[in-house]
């Protein structure tokens, strides 16, 4: 059914600086999952999302899916989900531009699901997400999130990468902590989280690049995560997205070593210093790594040079100075 409801409890603070309440959803008939759909000038990836969501939905009585639009200005997002929804999909549009941190925030108090899928306009979920994911929860009630391998693609849907397998079979993840406060290793796109973990929690923080990272190491504190390794999503890279922008001025560095801090210090003091060079390094290598492809894509100087200076302040080793000597040839040769 098609829905505008009211949410004014944003504050207008665009970044906050503490995980931000969740409220428990009030008593009477829930669905099993919430499917909240954030939107911000997306308008058009959004026909993909949507429909790769009514492919496989439930009856609107166990799945709740809804479009929260961040005053989208690029295209008229009410019209799509009218037209793709056909009043299967609900639509609510925030007073005025609150951000992503807080369009997420509402997207949390919104729904009403005991599973919480946070699908971004952009990105899309292939046939079977919710039931595998489903089966996960089933299976392993005393799990507070559940995933599944998902691959990057371009803004022409095209793939780029596919995400590691972190286990082989379906399973409950040992040492998950750990291992993911060494990258990130995680998307949106793939992942379900208990409503109640969010209650328990709060909602995302800090940063508007990788902030997710933080958020499922902070679940990984408490709580343990499913995992299949069925690819069942995919996460889309385009250079209007907000990660495409943080890449093009460097902000995305800036974040993910703010990030990388924050979680170095949910782990065991006997572990902080290895996994924190460890994540400096990696991510140091993938700073190098974006400003090639900025350059291939955009040709764009200042963005490349911004990569380049903060992976080296990040940290220095012998082959990222040659891989920077590569960067700065093709720049050269303009190739």
């Amino acid at each position: 059914m098609e829905l505008t409801v009211s949410w004014q409890t944003i504050s207008p603070e665009r970044t906050p600086q503490r995980p931000p309440a969740i409220k428990p959803v009030e008593p009477g008939n829930r669905p099993k999952w919430s499917v909240m759909i954030p939107v911000y000038n997306a308008g058009r990836y959004l026909e993909q999302t949507l429909n790769s969501v009514l492919g496989q939905a439930l009856p609107e009585g166990e799945m709740q899916i809804e479009v929260v639009d961040d005053c989208s200005t690029d295209i008229n997002v009410q019209a799509i989900v009218r037209d793709i929804g056909q009043g299967r999909v609900s639509y609510y549009r925030q007073p005025y531009n609150v951000g992503s941190l807080r369009n997420f925030e509402t997207c949390l108090n919104l729904s009403k699901g005991y599973y919480i899928h946070i699908l971004h306009s952009d990105d899309l979920v292939h046939p079977g997400f919710y039931e595998h994911l489903g089966s996960l929860f089933d299976t392993y009630p005393h799990i507070g999130a559940a995933f599944s391998r998902f691959k990057q693609i371009d803004e022409n849907g095209a793939t780029t990468a596919l995400q590691d397998i972190e286990a082989p079979v379906a399973c409950v993840l040992e040492n998950w902590l750990l291992r993911l406060a060494e990258k990130r290793r995680i998307h949106y796109a793939s992942i379900a989280v208990k409503r109640d973990v969010y209650e328990d929690l709060g909602g995302f923080y800090g940063v508007h690049y990788a902030e997710d990272w933080e958020m499922w190491a902070r679940i990984a504190t408490r709580y343990s995560f499913g995992y299949t390794p069925a690819l069942l999503a995919s996460s889309r890279t385009h250079e209007e997205s907000i990660s495409g922008q943080s890449r093009a001025n460097g902000q995305n560095l800036k974040d993910l070593e703010f990030v990388m801090k924050k979680i170095n210090t949910y782990l065991p003091a006997s572990h902080r210093e290895k996994i924190l060079k460890g994540s400096k390094k990696f991510y140091a290598h993938y700073a190098v790594e974006t400003a090639s492809e900025l350059w291939h894509k955009t040709k764009n100087t200042k963005g490349v040079l911004a990569q380049i200076q903060k992976g080296w302040r990040m940290y220095k080793d012998p082959i990222l100075a040659y891989k920077i000597l590569q960067v700065f040839g093709r720049i050269m040769t303009n190739r």
